[in-house]
C-alpha cells in the first residue's frame, strides 16, 4: 500500500487549553454498537434492496406510480408472487454488458494514469495525498476520474454517432436485468471486503471491529482496504462504476424518450444537464473528495460497497426513469424556475465547498468574502500517539451554518424532482432519502467531531450555532 506516517510540525499559534483528552484514534466509526443503531443496520440490510426493486419496478409495471401496486395488493388483485413474475430476470446479455463495463472501469482506473491534469488549468489530478487517517497514515491516490469519464463519453458518443455497436438505449433496455447484476458485484464486493479484512487487512491499525457481525458487515471494518498498491476499494467504488455510469443512463433515458415519443422534453434535457453539473463537478474535485466524510471517515462496507454499485445507479437517476414513461413538458416559467434552483444550489454547494478547501490549502492564509477568515484552533490526537492541529473556519458560508454545502445539494435534489412535475410522487423518492442521508450525515459528522476535537467542537458550534438553516435547524 501507498501509504506514509507523518509527525506534524508544530503550530507556532497557540493552542485552546480545552485540547481533546480523547483516547488517541477513537474518533472516526464507532467502536461499540447500541440496540438502536444495530436495528436500523439490520432494517437496511434486509429492506434496501427490495426498496430498489420496488421502485424500478413501479415504472415497469405500473407506469411510476408507487401507490397502484400497495392497492392491487391490499385488493388482492396482485400478488407479490404475480408482481415478481411480471419483472425481466436476470439474463446473459446483462451480464456481458455489465462485466465489459466494470472491466472498461476497471482498465480506465489502474491502467491509464492521468494526463489531463497536464493541460487542464486549475485542475488537480495524477497521484494526491489523502488525509489522514485515525492510525496517522497518510494514503497515496491516482487521480483520474475525469480522464475516464471523458474517454468513457467519448467512446459512448463514437458509438452512437459512427459505429453503431450498440444502441444508445442499451442501458434502459436491459435495465432490470442490470439489476440483479449490479446486485451481485455489490454483495460479492462487501464480502470480500468483510473477509478480507479479518484474513489479510491492508492496515490493521485503521480497522475496527464492534463485535456485532451485521454492523461489521454493513458498516466496514477496513478504513482504506487495497489490492496492490493502487486499486483503492473505496475511491473506485465511490466514484466509478456507479458516477461514470449516472450522465451515461440518463442519455439512454433520453435517447429512449426520443425513439418512444420522437422528441426529447425539456425537463430530460434539465435533469441530463443539472445532475451532469454534479457529475463533472463530482469529478472535477476528486483530488478535494479525499477529504470528505466517505473517504475520511466511513469504512468500506456493504453501505458503501452495496450503496455505490446498486442504490446510486438505480435510485438517483428516478427523474429520468420517470420521464421516459411520464413525458413532461414544463412551461418556460417553470423550466426557468427548475433550472434557477438547481444553478442556485450548486452556487452555494460548490462555493462554500471552495471556501473549505482553499482554507485548508493555504492554512487560513486567504481572503474569505473579501476578509482574513475567522477560525477555531484546535488539536486532536491520532491512534499513534501524535498530537495534529486543525482550524475550523467561521468565516464566509461557514460561519452561516456548519454544513451550508448540504443545503445547497438538497437545492439542487429538489430541482431534480420539481423538474418532473407534480404527477406522483415517484420522482420526488430522491429529495426525502437526501434529506434523510445529509441530516444523518450532519448527525454522524458532528458526533465524530466531538469526539475527536473535544471541547474545541464545543467553542466551534458556540460560534457556529445552525447546521443546515440559518435560525431554524
Amino acid at each position: 500500500m501507498e501509504a506514509t506516517r507523518r509527525r506534524p510540525k508544530h503550530s507556532s499559534n497557540s493552542v485552546s487549553p480545552d485540547v481533546t483528552e480523547e483516547p488517541a484514534g477513537q474518533w472516526g466509526r464507532a467502536w461499540e454498537v447500541d440496540w438502536f443503531s444495530l436495528s436500523g443496520v439490520i432494517l437496511l440490510l434486509c429492506t434496501a434492496p427490495f426498496q430498489v426493486f420496488f421502485f424500478v419496478m413501479a415504472c415497469d409495471q405500473y407506469q411510476c406510480s408507487v401507490t397502484q401496486p400497495l392497492v392491487e395488493l391490499y385488493s388482492g388483485e396482485a400478488t407479490l408472487g404475480s408482481i415478481w413474475d411480471k419483472a425481466p430476470s436476470f439474463t446473459w446479455t446483462a451480464a456481458q454488458i455489465y462485466t465489459a463495463w466494470v472491466s472498461l472501469q476497471v482498465v480506465l482506473y489502474m491502467c491509464v494514469p492521468d494526463i489531463t491534469h497536464k493541460f487542464l488549468p486549475g485542475y488537480s489530478g495524477g497521484v494526491q495525498d489523502g488525509a489522514r487517517t485515525p492510525a496517522g497514515l497518510i494514503n497515496k491516490y491516482e487521480i483520474n476520474g475525469l480522464q475516464s469519464w471523458l474517454i468513457t463519453h467519448a467512446l459512448w458518443y463514437a458509438n452512437a454517432k459512427y459505429f453503431h455497436w450498440f444502441s444508445p438505449t442499451i442501458i434502459f433496455d436491459n435495465w432490470i436485468p442490470l439489476l440483479w447484476c449490479t446486485n451481485i458485484l455489490g454483495y460479492s464486493v462487501s464480502t470480500f471486503a468483510f473477509i478480507k479484512a479479518y484474513l489479510f487487512p491492508t492496515n490493521a491499525e485503521d480497522c475496527k471491529f464492534t463485535g456485532n457481525v451485521f454492523y461489521n458487515y454493513m458498516m466496514g471494518i477496513e478504513f482504506n482496504p487495497r489490492i496492490g498498491k493502487w486499486f483503492d476499494f473505496k475511491l473506485f467504488f465511490n466514484g466509478r462504476p456507479g458516477i461514470v455510469a449516472w450522465t451515461l443512463i440518463n442519455l439512454s433515458y433520453a435517447a429512449k424518450q426520443q425513439e418512444l415519443y420522437g422528441y426529447v422534453t425539456n425537463s430530460m434535457i434539465l435533469v441530463n444537464v443539472l445532475q451532469g453539473i454534479y457529475v463533472l463537478d463530482f469529478f472535477w474535485n476528486e483530488a478535494w473528495y479525499l477529504k470528505t466524510i466517505d473517504i475520511c471517515h466511513d469504512h468500506f462496507g456493504w453501505y458503501l460497497g452495496w450503496g455505490d454499485c446498486v442504490w446510486l445507479p438505480f435510485l438517483y437517476t428516478l427523474q429520468g426513469l420517470y420521464l421516459v414513461y411520464n413525458p413532461v413538458q414544463l412551461s418556460t416559467a417553470h423550466a426557468a424556475a427548475v433550472l434557477l434552483l438547481g444553478l442556485t444550489g450548486y452556487y452555494i454547494f460548490r462555493s462554500a465547498n471552495h471556501q473549505k478547501d482553499l482554507f485548508r490549502r493555504t492554512d487560513g492564509k486567504c481572503s474569505i468574502w473579501g476578509k482574513k477568515p475567522t477560525f477555531i484552533e484546535c488539536a486532536y490526537r491520532s491512534a499513534d500517539g501524535c498530537l495534529h492541529h486543525s482550524k475550523l473556519m467561521t468565516s464566509g458560508f461557514w460561519g452561516v451554518a456548519r454544513h451550508l454545502n448540504y443545503t445547497g445539494d438538497l437545492m439542487g435534489s429538489l430541482a431534480y424532482c420539481v423538474a418532473c412535475g407534480f404527477g406522483h410522487i415517484h420522482p420526488y423518492f430522491y429529495i426525502f432519502y437526501m434529506t434523510i442521508l445529509l441530516v444523518h450525515r450532519c448527525v454522524r459528522d458532528e458526533h465524530r467531531c466531538r469526539s475527536k476535537y473535544g471541547k474545541d467542537w464545543k467553542r466551534y458550534t458556540d460560534a457556529v450555532p445552525y447546521r443546515l438553516l440559518p435560525g431554524i435547524f
